[in-house]
């Protein structure tokens, strides 16, 4: 069973303000309480590492239970996740690879990332019994609800995860709409969930399951060899069709580009950072209103990287611009959003440190 917080005294209508408030702070509240169980806390997300497997030759499936402070996801969305890593608090998300179970725990699959901290710590150290923090769940991802269409999912790598997820789903409704999934890997023990895939593909006539390797040539089955092209789409592709798709930078472009117009909606996320280009040049000055701190930083850079590299560590999850982790508040200057290159003169606004680069001398509410 879930511990929930402590009970805490219900307001009385004489209690006035202080009935909004905690007796005790909740930084003191969670000292206290998590001596008792770990995931006990005033109002903070938190769970914890019930089940740790090996998933494929580079990856892990971690099992987390949270609090009751856990609102949930769609499959399909991220999950912040932080982490102690040599004494620093570290953040990154993760698309949940299954549906929650019925006492919310869910499933993550951490791929080891060459020069990942989280990702290398969660893989070689996570163990049963640790506690995780959770931020809500964000991203877009999904299937349109509307009737019969055809579905096409398209996964390359780590992009397995979401698709895993709304794969799982898609099998436990009544009665699904014709789904196929292509999953890309270069080699077959990189793969995840392939027994998985084929237990649901084989219990579910409308769902199939289809296997491309890059490397490995000897395919069979329900596997091909090659990459994602015209030829590997044929079969599945048609005018009615919705698409999603989730991997790579590359993959993902691929798909985008030899879909088009060819299906009836389209949608992806690429796991990759982007890559921003900008022709600004030069520097400016930025500050740092609460602590006073003045910078000079690069035109074209990424204010997170800017601040990274001056030696701070502002909050940030997805680097991608999706999850709001890093937003802060601008009091004075000009911006430039690097994924669509539109600049923001607004002198107070809101931004996100990791999409946007200083145009003017700033302010920002760090």
């Amino acid at each position: 069973m879930r511990p929930d917080p402590l009970p805490v005294p219900a307001p009385t209508r004489s209690s006035g303000r202080r009935a909004r408030a905690p007796f005790v702070s909740p930084a003191l509240f969670d000292f206290w309480a998590q001596r008792l169980s770990p995931t006990w806390s005033w109002d903070r997300p938190l769970a914890r590492i019930v089940a740790r497997e090996r998933a494929a030759s580079d990856a892990v499936n971690l099992v987390l239970r949270p609090n009751r402070h856990f609102r949930g996801f769609r499959p399909g969305q991220h999950v912040n996740l932080g982490v102690e890593v040599d004494g620093r608090r570290l953040v990154r998300s993760y698309s949940p690879s299954a549906p929650a179970a019925a006492d919310g725990s869910f499933r993550i699959t951490v791929k080891a990332i060459e020069g990942g901290k989280v990702s290398r710590f969660l893989h070689e150290h996570a163990k049963v019994g640790d506690v995780v923090t959770l931020g809500e769940a964000f991203g877009e991802l999904a299937l349109p609800a509307d009737g019969r269409n055809p579905r096409l999912l398209l996964a390359a790598g780590s992009g397995i995860t979401p698709m895993m997820a709304i794969f799982a789903a898609l099998a436990a409704q009544p009665d699904p709409a014709p789904t196929t999934l292509l999953y890309s890997t270069r080699t077959r023990d990189q793969r995840c969930f392939v027994d998985e895939l084929r237990a649901i593909a084989a219990a579910t006539p409308a769902l199939q399951v289809r296997f491309l390797l890059t490397r490995d040539r000897a395919a069979a089955g329900d596997e091909a060899a090659g990459r994602l092209d015209a030829v590997q789409l044929a079969p599945w592709l048609d005018a009615s069709a919705h698409v999603l798709a989730c991997g790579p930078a590359g993959f993902v472009e691929t798909a985008a580009a030899l879909i088009a117009t060819r299906a009836a909606s389209f949608a992806a996320e690429s796991f990759s950072p982007p890559v921003f280009e900008s022709t600004d040049t030069g520097t400016v000055e930025l500050t740092l209103a609460r602590s006073g701190r003045t910078l000079a930083v690069p035109r074209g850079q990424p204010l997170l990287d800017a601040l990274e590299a001056a030696g701070l560590s502002p909050a940030h999850g997805c680097r991608r611009g999706l999850c709001n982790s890093c937003a802060c508040g601008k009091s004075a200057g000009s911006t430039r959003h690097l994924l669509t290159g539109e600049l923001e003169h607004e002198p107070v606004s809101a931004l996100r440190l990791c999409v946007s680069s200083a145009r003017s001398d700033l302010v920002l509410d760090l």
